[in-house]
């Protein structure tokens, strides 16, 4: 890169500086960047250098890939129902040590590496996120219930300790664990939690890291720009159906409850935080309410 076009590239963050500084981004962390080594370190330092001019990001993390390889190491066989993981007792213990534990501390120890003071947080910390059991009902007959386990719904999330964080220039990274009125524990889906989060926050923006380039249309085109009702419209004809589901459900309520834009976004390109934030290049999908 030439010296005027990196000058033209840092020239062209100071607006997106200004207009951002002090607001939160809340942004889920998944797919190959959490996976991929150079995507971690460039994650990594994307967060460092948002905290460092003065934008406040949170992290949610999933981690199904590090969850089905230590089941796998116990002998045991993930199990799906509509997309969701049966998490009995036994599951569920994994999934907080991998989560918790493995997944969170690593993402810390990334962040921490870079020159960040991240810190580990799962909803139990400061009370954040209150659940109870997911009512499953079945797709095509509603009379049929589906018991997927110790899978969790938000009841209420309480983001006091995220902002005491926030205010002392530590970075949350967030395990989408819950727990309920008998201290009982909920695996919850990271998408739902980083929406809901967002919401709560009243985020800028949140970002959904994912391993696509965006919402795509039934040819594979990418759709940049979706109102709630193209959303509808996609959901209905089976546009948008399996994983990307709870994504899109998600990214859509925050939408609709105040979250200035939400954007789905190819975390397999490195830096694509920094380029989706601090520059007028769009990358991936971006969701409104209107």
């Amino acid at each position: 890169m030439q010296t005027n076009d990196q000058a033209q590239t840092l020239a062209q963050a100071l607006p997106y500086i200004r207009k951002f500084h002090g607001k939160t981004m809340v942004i889920k962390y998944g797919g190959n960047a959490m996976t991929d080594p150079s995507l971690q370190k460039a994650f990594a330092e994307d967060v460092v250098l948002l905290k460092l001019v003065g934008i406040n990001p949170v992290v949610v993390h999933g981690g199904g890939p590090q969850i089905e390889n230590a089941l796998k190491r116990l002998g045991k066989k993930g199990e799906f129902i509509q997309g969701m993981r049966v998490t009995d007792a036994e599951t569920m213990e994994v999934v907080e040590w991998v989560l918790g534990g493995e997944v969170q501390q690593d993402i810390v120890g990334l962040i921490n590496q870079a020159g960040g003071k991240a810190v580990g947080l799962t909803g139990r910390d400061g009370a954040m996120i209150r659940a109870q059991k997911l009512k499953m009902l079945d797709s095509t007959n509603p009379n049929v219930e589906h018991d997927v386990g110790q899978v969790g719904d938000i009841v209420s999330v309480d983001p006091s300790v995220v902002k005491a964080l926030q205010d002392d220039a530590f970075i949350p990274v967030i395990s989408p664990i819950g727990f309920g009125e008998q201290n009982e524990s909920y695996n919850i889906n990271a998408d739902v939690v980083a929406a809901k989060l967002a919401t709560v926050l009243q985020a800028e923006k949140l970002m959904m890291l994912t391993n696509i380039s965006g919402v795509l249309d039934k040819n594979g085109d990418l759709l940049t720009d979706l109102t709630a009702q193209r959303i509808d419209e996609l959901f209905a004809d089976g546009t948008i159906s399996g994983g990307m589901l709870p994504k899109i459900s998600g990214a859509l309520d925050a939408a609709k409850s105040g979250v200035n834009s939400v954007h789905i976004i190819d975390g397999r390109v490195p830096h694509v935080l920094l380029l989706e934030i601090l520059t007028n290049q769009a990358f991936g999908t971006m969701i409104r309410a209107h």
